[in-house]
């Protein structure tokens, strides 16, 4: 594989908090939405986004957000204390068609305002916990909260909200019949850092391949004229490398008429022609022609 050098610059947690308490946003991103709605003891709905969420488990669903404690003076959010006292979350995912209003209604409204009001948002009942779903949300997921856990009592310190998904609910037409989700009409936003998002559109979505199960080759075992190559990527090296076997070169590769005139044009063993090879193989990797691309190499 090529032998890149690459400058860095590097912070201390402590010495440098104000830098990466900046930074780390733009970093670790992009970051899904947590549209929690919740409910205080009296009632009060609360409804606001929080960045910082995941999905961690499967059996059982598990969902973590963290709702961190306010910078100005390290008092804790509406979210979390409604939580405290009626322990049901609804996390409703994201959509491009409602991130304005997401972003609204993370507005430090008070307490006794309901931030579906002030959003424009729909609230609907749920089927087993007390806060309400909100209607425009493409997937709502209704949760009792297993367990929070308090990092720190200082300012920004995250509070971990565990969160037991009970029911999921999915607008109708994001489903395919066998009840799969439209990946590609989901239409998702994503943080990242100060006031970027991105959205997952049907231009940006692409497939990786899952490794093998039977266990890939590996980058360490393919021929050194492709693991050494100055032009294929580390994405390019970890397609090829993700078969079982090295393939065998097929007589159908002679018939490839632009590997056939590099072939003519360029000398055997030259660095032209390894080069333009390589670019050759590049372009059929990048249009998922993996089977191709190795016996374009496999030629050289």
């Amino acid at each position: 594989m090529n032998s890149f050098r690459y400058d860095t610059v590097t912070f201390e947690s402590t010495a440098d908090k104000a830098i990466i308490d900046n930074l780390i946003k733009y970093a670790v991103a992009p970051r899904p939405i947590c549209f929690a709605s919740t409910i205080d003891k009296d009632g009060n709905v609360n409804l606001s986004p929080f960045s910082y969420f995941n999905l961690m488990s499967h059996q059982p669903p598990i969902c973590v957000f963290s709702p961190l404690r306010r910078m100005r003076d390290g008092s804790t959010k509406h979210t979390l204390d409604n939580i405290q006292e009626v322990n049901e979350v609804v996390i409703n995912i994201v959509n491009f068609a409602m991130v304005q209003q997401q972003s609204l209604a993370s507005t430090e409204y008070a307490k006794e305002i309901n931030e579906f009001d002030k959003s424009g948002f729909t609230p609907i009942p749920s089927l087993h916990v007390r806060p309400p779903r909100v209607a425009e949300s493409p997937v709502q997921l209704e949760c009792r909260v297993k367990e929070v856990i308090a990092l720190s009592d200082e300012p920004g310190a995250g509070n971990l909200v565990i969160a037991e998904v009970l029911y999921m609910h999915v607008h109708k037409e994001l489903l395919h019949s066998n009840n799969t989700i439209k990946q590609e009409e989901l239409d998702l936003v994503a943080r990242l850092g100060g006031d970027w998002y991105c959205r997952v559109t049907n231009d940006n979505l692409f497939i990786v391949p899952k490794p093998l199960r039977s266990l890939g080759i590996g980058v360490d075992r393919l021929p050194e004229h492709i693991r050494l190559s100055k032009v294929l990527t580390g994405n390019h090296l970890g397609l090829l490398a993700n078969v079982e076997s090295l393939p065998i070169l097929k007589e159908t590769s002679l018939d490839d008429k632009y590997l056939n005139y590099l072939r003519l044009n360029l000398a055997p063993g030259s660095p032209q022609l390894t080069q333009k090879v390589h670019e050759y193989a590049a372009q059929l990797l990048d249009t998922e022609q993996l089977d191709r691309a190795w016996q374009v190499l496999l030629g050289l």
